[in-house]
């Protein structure tokens, strides 16, 4: 973040030409085998126990330029190839860092579609953007408008599955600043029944958008796997397929942003629970569901909107019982399978919603948090036992 501001991507959609799709799928393809390349001499190196960094993979690619056999990467902008090599590089500097696992190989197929253009590789004037190597600048749809006198610094060019083209441009925008802080704070519990259910009592729908075109979503399927593979005809049932899925998912996302917005909005301190996501969807019977509720989703909404508003997450420990908790007299009850939806505290009798009780129990556990101090993120097992709660901190540009 510079000068105090927060940086934004506004994505837009947008219509090129035949000559500019041509193109960008050129330059698609040039992106993915300079990537691939480069990883592959930094794996090479590494087996030999050395190591290559950007400056060498950007000499590396200088000399590719040169040979007959890639003379053809010297024919679309230097910029996204010279950006890829970056990227290539902070995935390095992650693995190292143990926050990721070693870099993979792109796909021609399975891999996104995509192209970062930095100032030098980009014109952004009167409204319209011209990419390099065009002479004619893109046809955006601009659904909303850019901050006030907003420069883009990076535009990043990308076509998903679906064969849409979409700009997403990185800019300041002044209108983003913290919100009056207020003493309200909310437990978050998700689940599949209801989507969330707030330590208010209030209880959030699952719209199961999922579920809505699932009878589509199949035909499409069947009708893919009757295609010759190779075939023109089945890459046009690949697309059907594809649009089914970007429909399904722009909506999960619109409703996801409309949600955190608010709660990001009305309260100051918001608690959630550290789910693993990546080990809940192993369960077979709930996969489906989980997948399509996209918990990670949310909480990844939730924290930068909290970091832009000066709002707190707190996520609670995965280990902490808070459906079996009693949130009243704070007895630990038994065993108690998913399909039990309340249950009477043996103890003080009082008779439990088991999403509005663990709601609570979140929401006492993370005042607990930010009254120890915040910013204090313990390890998950303790010489003690186990932690029951992470503070989650703001991250901001630096």
């Amino acid at each position: 973040m510079t000068g105090g501001q927060v940086k934004r991507a506004f994505k837009y959609r947008f219509y090129p030409s035949d000559a500019q799709a041509a193109e960008l799928s050129r330059t698609f393809g040039c992106v993915r085998k300079v990537y691939n390349m480069a990883l592959a001499a930094r794996t090479e190196a590494w087996a030999r126990q050395e190591r290559i960094n950007y400056n060498q993979t950007s000499a590396l690619l200088t000399e590719w330029k040169k040979t007959e056999e890639l003379a053809y990467l010297g024919e679309v902008s230097s910029v996204p190839l010279q950006q890829t090599l970056r990227h290539l590089q902070t995935a390095f500097a992650h693995f190292f860092a143990k926050r990721a696992r070693y870099p993979r190989f792109k796909s021609r197929k399975k891999s996104r579609k995509s192209a970062e253009y930095t100032t030098s590789g980009f014109r952004f004037r009167d409204g319209e953007v011209t990419l390099a190597k065009m002479t004619e600048p893109l046809s955006i749809v601009w659904s909303r408008p850019l901050p006030h006198g907003a420069a883009p610094s990076t535009v990043t060019v990308s076509q998903d599955a679906a064969g849409r083209w979409f700009i997403s441009m990185l800019c300041e925008d002044a209108t983003v600043q913290p919100l009056p802080t207020s003493g309200t704070a909310v437990g978050i519990d998700a689940g599949l029944t209801h989507l969330l259910t707030l330590s208010t009592g209030e209880k959030i729908a699952n719209p199961r958008h999922e579920r809505r075109d699932r009878t589509r979503l199949a035909r499409a399927q069947r009708e893919l796997s009757r295609k010759t593979p190779g075939s023109n005809n089945r890459a046009r049932a690949r697309r059907k397929v594809a649009k089914v899925h970007a429909k399904i998912a722009d909506r999960r996302r619109d409703h996801l942003h409309k949600l955190t917005t608010r709660l990001v909005r009305e309260n100051q301190t918001l608690v959630i629970e550290d789910l693993t996501v990546r080990n809940m969807v192993k369960n077979h019977t709930l996969a489906r569901a989980i997948s399509d509720a996209s918990w990670a989703e949310f909480r990844s909404m939730l924290e930068y909107k909290a970091a832009w508003y000066g709002r707190d997450v707190v996520a609670v420990d995965r280990f902490f019982p808070s459906s079996k908790l009693c949130s009243a007299c704070g007895a630990l009850a038994g065993r108690m399978p998913l399909n039990i939806r309340t249950w009477t505290c043996e103890n003080c009798g009082t008779t439990h919603d088991r999403d509005e009780n663990a709601a609570n129990n979140l929401l006492a556990a993370g005042l607990a948090a930010t009254a120890c101090g915040a910013g204090v993120r313990p390890q998950r097992r303790t010489p003690g036992g186990q932690s029951t709660m992470k503070q989650e901190t703001p991250r901001r540009e630096p």
